[in-house]
């Protein structure tokens, strides 16, 4: 079973010697990153030798590849996430030895002990959103601490200290940890109900919301578009509440989106227009900037500077992100692991694609949402996607459930002749290949483990041009 960690607990006035384990996370890492900066020990493990390490390794950390008892050292405080198992054997060890056990995020809240909190919070846009004010905070020299739950390209990390007071993080929703923190200002991307397998209910994850948003100590800012966020507006008794979206009543509005291999759009706020260009694609992207507007403009910044600061954002790891190109198929990767997430990513794609088809491989994540969603997915899919690869179903934290698979997914579709249930990677690799020509896009799309089908793809791709296809 997934650990459940004591979110109450009391967090240790000083946390000592910290083992982290999945230290190789991109959100893991960063918090790490953040305690070597403030001349803490640190040590951890992780299953792979994966991209984050060296650099942690750089900055004295010892880490080691494998997990065993043996690891955790002279350390006086594990630090965990949801994803862990109660078998783990460093976990056991650290329980046994009753050192202190702390989940990831309360490790970041005591970090950000004495810090003006800006919280992104929702179901979809955290990472990217977050990204987008860390990037133009940076832009605009106010020295923001930060973890996100994404590297940011622009940067070349996930975390980093700054000088200043403000701390801007990804809070999230998935376990409830979210209310930790003491937010000043909450940014609400959207509430797009997922992690049922938590929460048990759309009311119980409606209501966390509210929660989190009731305890911002300065102002909500909130999607005027999103269904679910417009559902906890009647939850929320703060006060200070700004809206942003499309919607003309929005507080913060975004209108005149244009979509190309850059987004510009106009933003307007307090009677004055504000035009942006951002350096990456997609609608989606200028309403995440408009969120992000709203908070820098609450922070004290000025329209016009905060609409130039965004245009420094250049994106996140997996958010979009071009891997490679292949006898003129070029192919992405994206985190999307929900209906609506794919949905965006994919409408991402249509901008930039022009002529050109749209080749998915989808990796179901979790057999509770696999089970939960595969209709929406399908619908998704073949409304949005040329042709729709399925891989099995990634269970991550999850136990097995039997009968659950990727062919859950593929058997929705309308059209059978327009997806392919493939648990082999490889022949998923071959069959995009075989699909893809000159001007097509080829996309994974998954918070699992679909990025590293890519290689593979890339491959195929080529063979078949050595073939003479």
């Amino acid at each position: 079973m997934p650990i459940k960690p004591d979110l109450s607990l009391t967090l240790p006035a000083d946390p000592g010697k910290l083992h982290f384990v999945g230290i190789g996370g991109s959100g893991m890492s960063g918090i790490a990153r953040m305690f070597l900066e403030a001349g803490y020990q640190v040590s951890g493990s992780d299953r792979d030798e994966g991209p984050y390490l060296q650099g942690l390794r750089d900055l004295g950390a010892r880490i080691s590849v494998g997990h065993d008892a043996a690891n955790i050292a002279d350390a006086d405080t594990l630090v965990v996430t949801s994803a862990l198992w109660e078998d783990n054997p460093e976990y056991v060890a650290a329980r046994e030895r009753g050192l202190t056990i702390l989940h990831r995020s309360q490790a970041l809240k005591w970090l950000t002990t004495g810090k003006r909190v800006v919280s992104v919070a929702g179901a979809h846009g955290k990472t990217t959103s977050a990204g987008m004010i860390v990037s133009a905070l940076l832009e605009l020299e106010a020295g923001p601490n930060f973890v996100n739950g994404g590297v940011i390209s622009s940067v070349g990390t996930s975390a980093a200290s700054g000088p200043s007071d403000l701390f801007v993080l990804e809070a999230d929703e998935s376990d409830g940890s979210f209310l930790l923190y003491d937010t000043a200002i909450a940014l609400i991307t959207n509430v797009d109900s997922d992690h049922l397998d938590h929460y048990g209910s759309v009311g119980a994850f409606d209501a966390a919301f509210g929660i989190f948003a009731d305890r911002a100590s300065e102002l909500v800012i909130l999607s005027s578009d999103d269904s679910g966020a417009q559902r906890i507006r009647e939850l929320i008794s703060n006060k200070n509440v700004v809206t942003f979206g499309e919607s003309a009543d929005a507080d913060v509005r975004v209108r005149d989106i244009v979509t190309a291999d850059a987004v510009t759009f106009t933003v307007t706020w307090k009677g004055a227009d504000y035009p942006v260009t951002l350096g990456v694609a997609g609608r989606h992207n200028a309403i995440n900037a408009t969120g992000a507007f709203a908070v820098l403009v609450a922070l004290g910044f000025e329209g016009q500077s905060a609409a130039r600061a965004l245009g420094a954002f250049g994106g996140t790891k997996r958010r979009f992100e071009l891997k490679g190109e292949r006898r003129g198929v070029k192919v992405y990767d994206d985190y999307a692991h929900h209906p609506s997430e794919a949905a965006a990513a994919l409408a991402t794609a249509r901008s930039v694609v022009g002529g050109g088809r749209i080749i998915a491989i989808h990796q179901p994540h979790l057999f509770s949402r696999t089970q939960l969603m595969s209709p929406q997915f399908a619908a998704v899919y073949e409304e949005m996607a040329d042709h729709t690869i399925v891989l099995d179903v990634d269970g991550a934290r999850e136990d097995p459930v039997e009968g659950v698979t990727g062919e859950f997914v593929s058997r929705e579709f309308t059209d059978q002749s327009r997806v392919d249930f493939l648990p082999d990677w490889q022949a998923a690799a071959q069959r995009a290949a075989e699909l893809a020509r000159d001007g097509d896009i080829v996309m994974t799309l998954s918070c699992g483990s679909v990025y590293r089908i890519v290689p593979q793809v890339l491959e195929a791709l080529d063979a078949e041009s050595g073939s003479g296809h």
